[in-house]
């Protein structure tokens, strides 16, 4: 294709559509727009993940505070491209004050709930009543929490079942945190046995099992507590401390279980079916 031929064909894109605010819109502005909002967000992710690594292998910082650095860079590196891509397309940027007032009346209607989550996202992050790693239970739901986000946390539960919790549940209901501040985890493991059964023996064996296990912490020591009387069993729990990761977790409870069953069978400790 010749020069002036695809310079007339490049002039078909030279259209404008609408008019935004005085300022005429065509396709190139459309088209310069959206490849420069792609290559933003990939810049802003590849940035926020450079950076982390950069300072996981120069400071101390703890997981969470890297991650929220993370955050507050990615969300400025954002705002700042995207007013540099708005005014690189000759858009200006005061035109976006019927939309900035459009989207105050939608916040104070539909979008309160995302707002809130948002502002609740940024107290959890600077003030940090749960951080990531951290074993937590939120409204009933128990996990670890492998991501705070800025709408919303993820807590997986010991079944890997990654559940996501609004930041707003963090800062208006109670949440119980077994790690806050210490990098020790508590785990249970609860189990029902008939009511023939010795109490003592049944106890005995889920505590031989805790000290068998050299992922079990001594301090705090190993605690079986007797939970419910009903439904024809009584039911036992054993709440043990690890210093193990979130990872880990799963496969501990498990051998404990494996070694529980084995325990209680050599012990004829008959559970309920």
């Amino acid at each position: 294709m010749e020069a002036p031929q695809l310079v007339r064909e490049l002039d078909r894109f030279d259209v404008r559509l609408f008019t935004l605010g005085g300022t005429p819109i065509t396709l190139w502005d459309i088209g310069f727009v959206v490849v420069g909002l792609i290559v933003l967000f990939w810049f802003s992710g590849f940035l926020t993940r450079w950076l982390d690594r950069r300072l996981a292998g120069h400071t101390h910082l703890e997981a969470t505070t890297r991650h929220t650095i993370g955050l507050l860079v990615r969300y400025t590196t954002l705002v700042i491209g995207f007013m540099i891509i708005m005014q690189a397309a000759g858009i200006n940027l005061t035109t976006f004050t019927v939309i900035a007032g459009a989207i105050g009346v939608g916040v104070g209607f539909g979008l309160q709930n995302i707002v809130s989550n948002f502002v609740s996202g940024l107290i959890v992050m600077f003030e940090r009543p749960v951080r990531l790693g951290d074993r937590v239970d939120i409204g009933g739901i128990e996990g670890s929490v492998v991501e705070i986000g800025a709408r919303a946390t993820t807590v997986l539960t010991n079944d890997n079942v990654a559940a996501i919790v609004p930041n707003q549940k963090l800062i208006t209901e109670t949440v119980k945190n077994w790690r806050h501040g210490h990098g020790v985890g508590q785990l249970r493991l609860a189990i029902a046995a008939k009511y023939a059964n010795d109490l003592n023996t049944v106890r005995d064996a889920m505590l031989t099992v805790a000290a068998a296990n050299p992922d079990v912490l001594r301090d705090p020591a190993p605690v079986v507590r007797l939970t419910t009387l009903s439904g024809g069993a009584i039911g036992f729990e054993l709440r043990i401390h690890t210093s193990l990761g979130i990872p880990s977790h799963p496969d501990l409870l498990s051998a404990l279980q494996f070694a529980l069953m084995q325990e209680l069978a050599s012990r004829k400790v008959a559970l309920k079916e």
